[in-house]
């Protein structure tokens, strides 16, 4: 089968097209014919740094989402039938038993776990852009905290990758929304996926925002996709019990402004089940959720026109770390 390896830890240079041996799925997991896969920052990441989730040995497969097609199932595998449409989580990283291959490859083994039935109105490329910044934001507004029609909730990164699906699960929800974003472009997004209103903390301050959004009571639930200096400012504009849930949490911070609300600080890793081999059905019971959601209409990516092919992988890597990226990158396999 033809797949992308890094072949050592560098610039997007590294990734190269080879030939490899088709897997063959042992018990629980599952053999997907990849359709598509997208490209997350992490991706970039563990590429270029020695990270706790990036491969122990090179030459590596990475990717993390895909969509596509079971071929065959292993021993004890139940929930999945051969040619039954698929998305979910390949790997890229290291696990608890060795690294797992990503979906960077034409066909790809996979848990049973990490994976669910492909929202049925969706097509392979919607369906690749949706398992990690979905399941992330899922896992932010509905099991690290709890939000209502009544929660006031912020969103950092509003028109990003993490946030932009935050935005619509938040909205979904019947919660009023603030996203906070950087362009007219940006802003214009999120309001199209349920924000009630954009605020910019280049030009507005944290206080600024508390009276104008809340009456002065601070938000209920910030949802931090960003870190630094936003994540800082939520600490300013959670209101006191309030929570903050963040994806960028390893830096340092002061946490005197919410020690003196006894607000709550929350902590996202949607790879922890890949690394420790903890809570993994969850994990597709979420990819379950999320598929209804889509279904529904209430979830849809927001996808970057441009189209690479599996040869294209380092040309992907290259456009999002420059910042280029109007959406999830997708890769046709």
């Amino acid at each position: 089968m033809k797949a992308v390896i890094a072949t050592e830890q560098g610039s997007a240079d590294v990734l190269r097209l080879t030939d490899l041996p088709k897997p063959t799925p042992g018990p629980g997991e599952v053999l997907v014919r990849i359709r598509a896969t997208s490209v997350n920052p992490i991706d970039t990441k563990v590429r270029k740094a020695k990270l706790p989730m990036t491969p122990a040995l090179f030459p590596a497969v990475l990717g993390t989402d895909f969509a596509g097609t079971v071929e065959a199932v292993g021993p004890g595998v139940t929930r999945f039938s051969a040619q039954d449409d698929v998305y979910g989580f390949a790997g890229g990283f290291r696990g608890p038993n060795g690294d797992l291959p990503g979906a960077l490859a034409d066909y790809a083994v996979v848990d049973a776990d990490l994976i669910a039935r492909k929202p049925g109105n969706v097509d392979f490329r919607s369906a690749a852009a949706l398992p990690l910044t979905a399941t992330t934001a899922w896992m932010a507004l509905f099991d690290k905290v709890r939000i209502t029609p009544a929660s006031r909730v912020l969103i950092t990164g509003g028109a990003g990758g993490v946030g932009y699906p935050a935005v619509q699960l938040a909205h979904a929800a019947g919660a009023h929304v603030v996203a906070v974003t950087r362009s007219a472009e940006s802003a214009e997004a999120a309001i199209f996926a349920g924000a009630g209103a954009c605020v910019d903390l280049a030009v507005t301050t944290a206080q600024e925002i508390v009276e104008d959004h809340t009456d002065g009571q601070g938000f209920d639930v910030i949802f931090d996709t960003v870190g630094g200096a936003s994540l800082d400012a939520a600490f300013q504009m959670i209101k006191p019990t309030g929570d903050v849930v963040t994806v960028v949490g390893a830096a340092s911070h002061n946490l005197a402004p919410l020690y003196l609300k006894g607000a709550n600080l929350h902590m996202v890793l949607v790879l922890v089940p890949i690394m420790f081999g903890t809570a993994r059905p969850q994990q597709g019971e979420i990819l379950e959720k999320i598929a209804l959601l889509v279904e529904e209409g209430k979830l849809t990516p927001r996808i970057d026109p441009q189209r690479f092919a599996l040869e294209d992988a380092a040309d992907a890597h290259r456009k999002l770390e420059a910042g280029d990226a109007k959406g999830k990158l997708i890769i046709d396999i």
